[in-house]
């Protein structure tokens, strides 16, 4: 007989996903393309070239930065 008590095996809806688990990085290049869509702007030439300037300043970090 099947009871009104919800599934406790699955992940509770209260808890944070503890930092090591949360990833943003893919293992490959971060791209100034990469950076303009995460800051959620337009791909257009200045934007291209902000981003160039802040891959150049923060490395890869800078995509890390811009996602939460």
């Amino acid at each position: 007989m099947p009871t009104s008590q919800p599934d406790t095996s699955g992940p509770s809806e209260d808890r944070a996903t503890p930092d090591d688990l949360l990833h943003t990085r893919t293992g490959t290049d971060v791209s100034p393309e990469d950076v303009v869509l995460a800051a959620g702007r337009d791909l257009t030439p200045g934007n291209l070239e902000w981003a160039r300037r802040k891959l150049e300043a923060e490395g890869p970090a800078a995509l890390e930065k811009l996602l939460p």
